[in-house]
């Protein structure tokens, strides 16, 4: 990969461990006859173990690890050190991010010293029942939160962007404009941090635990590959989605390496209605998606790609 300039991300989990073997209380939360042979200690009381309680939310079913014990945060820290000079892994992910104290990904990047760092903290967006509401500040804001107690050192997935998005795509685009006329997500308020993205392997693929409309793939491809923040494109919609859906994105992102399109370029939503939403990027790229008729005034814009309920012009 090296080879090829792309950096290795390893996905790190380490919220949750399967026991080897079973230990107090008839529950396998003991970890015999492996590397980091863990005893009970290290398994949070609430999950079965004899470690303290969880700093963060459960994640049932699996013995979730306590990173309260100084004996598990060594071990964690030497494998991640392992993984990032021996085996050469430059970049983390760490899942399920809600379930263990920031200040604990604090330290382990802090100690692992990775260039670059996402961590997935996953927070259902506020619903009126089934009802999305339009102020997700909220939501967003526990997002960031979470991201500051890290010492600001990861960047988050922002599941906001997400949630609105692929809601706003279904004739309700004037949710991509926020009470301040900024972005409604995590973008808005800290592009810098934000990973923007529209599916990954658990809100997608063969899980579908939140998938984003395939109907509007490309129209969500175009919203966060012209805008701020550090876009995600997912695996199955760039190899498995067919030659059309690939070239498509391939477009869009050499639109925004050549016109140096980056997470804080500023933005300048135009419109933001039923059917059209349009914005100017560092008023070097400009974008509409919907089914309204939009174009940039002004001779000097050319079309840079068009698709279905899509099109990008740049200077």
């Amino acid at each position: 990969m090296k080879t090829y300039k792309v950096r290795a991300m390893a996905d790190i989990v380490i919220n949750h461990r399967v026991g080897t073997t079973q230990g107090h209380g008839g529950m396998y939360n003991r970890y015999d006859g492996i590397p980091l042979p863990w005893d009970e200690r290290a398994v949070t009381s609430c999950t079965g173990g004899k470690g303290n309680k969880s700093t963060g939310d459960n994640f049932n079913g699996v013995p979730n690890v306590d990173h309260t014990q100084d004996f598990v945060r060594k071990d964690i820290t030497d494998w991640l050190r392992w993984l990032r000079n021996t085996v050469g892994f430059q970049d983390f992910r760490f899942d399920f991010a809600r379930g263990y104290s920031p200040k604990y990904v604090k330290e382990y990047i802090e100690s692992a010293k990775p260039i670059f760092s996402v961590g997935e903290y996953w927070d259902s967006c506020n619903y009126k029942g089934t009802y999305l509401e339009y102020n997700q500040d909220s939501h967003r804001q526990r997002i960031v939160n979470w991201i500051d107690s890290t010492g600001q050192l990861s960047a988050a997935f922002d599941f906001t962007t997400k949630g609105i998005l692929q809601q706003a795509v279904k004739g309700e685009l004037w949710r991509l404009r926020d009470a301040q006329g900024k972005p409604p997500g995590v973008m808005g308020w800290w592009p810098s941090r934000a990973v923007t993205f529209l599916d990954n392997h658990d809100t997608g693929s063969t899980q579908a635990h939140w998938p984003f409309p395939s109907n509007n793939i490309m129209e969500g491809y175009t919203y966060i590959l012209t805008h701020p923040g550090i876009p995600a494109v997912f695996y199955d919609h760039f190899y498995d989605w067919g030659i059309s859906t690939h070239d498509q994105i391939v477009k869009l992102i050499d639109i925004r390496k050549h016109q140096g399109i980056h997470s804080r370029s500023a933005i300048n939503i135009l419109e933001a209605q039923p059917n059209l939403y349009a914005a100017n990027i560092g008023d070097k790229v400009a974008m509409k998606i919907g089914d309204g008729s939009w174009c940039p005034s002004g001779k000097e814009w050319t079309l840079a790609t068009s698709g279905h309920r899509y099109a990008v012009w740049q200077k």
